[in-house]
């Protein structure tokens, strides 16, 4: 949800310099099943724009809709909806409008702690009871303490605390971080489809044929590093990296620059006969590398989808990255037990949710 939010603020931030007034909806609670989780967030610009969804596209009407009240009064207010006889999901969400009016100095500070890639939190209070309340509202808040609300209409002094008032907290992860390792049109196609997911990637290419940020739609950054000089800042969990400069003498040295990087995944493109090749002449020169940085390591890249097109191939790549991160064993939807969505508290990647 973080990239989500990202370009919530970068919407924000345009409509706020052209005097556009903007409303936030949040998704704060669901009772039965839901197109998305709680927490997702749609921003509404009184022209009409909006920016973002809490649905899959069935309740956004509704919810521009019952905005135009919050436009007119600056009053939050929660809207209740009953997907039973209108979604096929069957489930009530319960869904924060309030006013969306941060200053300079806030999309400043939002923007920084987005780009130092360390977490922080979101908390909405809201009462389900009432409609229309000024004690509902959104709560920004870094590591440290600092903290800032949506709308001067939350007075973070006087926090809703009685009996009917409740909260929901979300952490808000880094963006999730692809580095793709390579220049050629399979790392395109590759750059292009995890871009989509909200990604933010960073190709490496190599500085003898150097490459620009526009031959790679979706790029945030290209860094054209030999092995040797490569420098990687905030490597965390919420960061994979791809192999696939198609040389295999290249794919070990810069293999061996990132050793001591703890991405939470590592593909290799290629056969697993390839793949032992490799591992075998890395392990040669470091034997002494960690087994966490060895079980990251994952080739052939990607899940056995059938692929054959680089398309596909980037798409089965994809799927196993979130395989990973999310701690999935992939099968058919239809054959999962239970809910769609696991618990909740299981570790977080930033990307969409599926449908139901």
């Amino acid at each position: 949800m973080t990239h989500e939010f990202k370009e919530i603020i970068e919407s924000y931030t345009i409509a706020r310099q052209q005097g556009i007034p903007a409303v936030m909806a949040t998704v704060v609670d669901v009772e039965g099943s839901s197109y998305r989780r709680p927490g997702v967030g749609m921003l509404i610009l009184q022209n009409g724009i909006t920016k973002g969804a809490v649905s899959g596209g069935c309740v956004e009407k509704e919810v521009f809709r019952q905005s135009q009240s919050v436009f007119t009064t600056g009053i939050p207010k929660i809207m209740t909806y009953d997907g039973k006889y209108r979604l096929g999901c069957e489930g009530v969400l319960y869904i924060l409008i309030e006013t969306f009016d941060i200053n300079e100095d806030v999309i400043s500070a939002i923007k920084q702690q987005l780009a130092s890639r360390k977490p922080f939190e979101i908390t909405s209070f809201y009462h389900k009871t009432d409609q229309d309340c000024n004690e509902m509202g959104s709560v920004v808040r870094f590591n440290g303490g600092r903290e800032f609300a949506f709308s001067d209409t939350l007075d973070l002094k006087r926090k809703p605390c009685d009996s009917t008032s409740q909260s929901f907290k979300r952490e808000m992860q880094p963006c999730f971080r692809l580095i793709i390792i390579g220049t050629e049109h399979d790392a395109g196609n590759l750059c292009q489809l995890a871009s989509a997911t909200g990604w933010e990637i960073e190709i490496i290419g190599s500085p003898k044929n150097p490459k620009r940020l526009e031959e790679f739609p979706g790029a945030n950054k290209v860094v054209n590093s030999a092995p040797e000089n490569l420098r990687l800042d905030h490597v965390d969990d919420q960061t994979a990296v791809v192999l696939m400069t198609h040389n295999f003498a290249k794919d070990l040295l810069y293999l061996q620059a990132i050793k001591d990087l703890k991405p939470v995944y590592i593909g290799l493109l290629g056969p697993a006969r390839r793949r032992e090749k490799l591992l075998s002449a890395f392990i040669e020169y470091y034997p002494e590398v960690t087994d966490e940085f060895m079980d990251s390591i994952h080739g052939p890249a990607g899940l056995n989808l059938g692929a054959e097109t680089p398309q596909e191939i980037a798409i089965s790549i994809i799927a196993e990255i979130l395989s990973v991160c999310r701690g999935q064993n992939p099968i058919p939807l239809q054959e999962k037990d239970g809910a769609i969505h696991d618990d909740p508290k299981r570790k977080s990647i930033d990307v969409f949710s599926s449908g139901t």
